[in-house]
């Protein structure tokens, strides 16, 4: 975990780059990038797709941050907090918490709206950017790695990683007693202190200072599995496979209904391994004892199925507007 990767020159402000939202960068290029040379092996302009990228980024962090709000509800409603406090704590994306399928389900529509707008065919369209998708959430996930969000459920094997004191995992089996936090480390309210807090305390001398700030960087939360990580590496892999099978010349749509029966099946049974709880919108149970992400992955296999049944048949080639043409 490396929230902070690194900070700029002081003649630049100093301003911390945080891994998550450089993975978040690089996901957005690296997607576009695909995108634009697959739409340019299909004699479309990949400018489009450069636009659409844009659109997709835009819906996407905002129906994925929505979906984690609400899946997460409790936690920004809290009562002993102020609305301007629960609301800044919703919108700050800085702390992690985009549920990916969120910002499918608001982008999907959006960046297709676009395309429609801009005449490119429909199922062509989908198929170019569904390895996209997937290349970017593989570096999405690796920025929920180093943000130290999405873990996976505890582990005593040796793929374990053992996240900081004050991490997410790390709060999260202190409040649940799995871990003991040294007093020293404990604010007036008995909630394990931020090493920014110990920084800034002026009723601690320079000696006192140093020595908690050590004993907070020895501490660390008990193992767990890198869901993250194995995420990343089941994006990656489905993106090739879906690259491999465009190559093929499929009908039109049917690379897209790859990409959602192997992305739903693979999103299931990685939540396996997630320290997730019990899915909930606004509180209520809308899967059962099933999580959010494993209730919605059935559905998205099912519409998989049926996208890759209907369309069987070769599309007829519609006519576009001149900007949709590669020169």
């Amino acid at each position: 975990m490396h929230q902070v990767l690194f900070r700029l020159p002081e003649f630049l402000g100093g301003m911390p780059i945080y891994g998550f939202g450089l993975m978040m960068v690089v996901a957005f290029f690296a997607a576009m990038e695909l995108a634009k040379f697959l739409a340019r092996r299909s004699r479309i302009d990949p400018e489009i797709f450069s636009n659409a990228a844009l659109i997709a980024l835009a819906a996407g962090v905002l129906g994925a941050r929505m979906s984690h709000v609400l899946e997460n509800f409790g936690d920004y409603s809290r009562s002993d907090l102020s609305f301007a406090q629960n609301f800044f704590n919703a919108i700050n994306i800085r702390s992690g918490g985009l549920t990916y399928y969120g910002g499918f389900l608001l982008a999907f529509p959006a960046v297709l709206a676009y395309g429609w707008y801009k005449r490119v065919p429909l199922r062509l369209g989908m198929d170019i950017v569904a390895p996209a998708l997937m290349i970017g959430l593989g570096f999405g996930r690796i920025g929920c790695y180093l943000n130290g969000c999405c873990y996976g459920a505890p582990t005593t094997a040796s793929l374990g990683v053992s996240f900081p004191y004050r991490s997410d995992a790390y709060l999260e089996q202190w409040h649940e007693g799995k871990l003991q936090v040294p007093p020293a480390l404990l604010d007036m309210n008995g909630v394990p202190r931020s090493i920014e807090s110990i920084e800034h305390d002026r009723m601690l001398s320079d000696a006192q200072r140093t020595n908690l700030i050590n004993l907070a960087n020895s501490q660390h939360a008990q193992p767990v599995l890198p869901a993250e990580l194995y995420s990343t590496f089941t994006a990656w892999l489905i993106a090739g496979v879906l690259v491999a099978f465009f190559t093929t010349k499929p009908p039109p749509g049917r690379v897209f209904a790859l990409m959602l029966m192997i992305e739903g099946v693979s999103r299931f049974l990685l939540e396996t391994v997630r320290a997730e709880p019990v899915g909930t919108f606004f509180g209520y149970h809308l899967f059962g004892n099933l999580t959010f992400s494993e209730g919605l992955s059935i559905p998205i296999v099912l519409m998989g199925i049926a996208i890759w049944f209907i369309f069987s048949e070769p599309a007829e080639k519609p006519a576009m507007k001149p900007s949709a043409i590669a020169g």
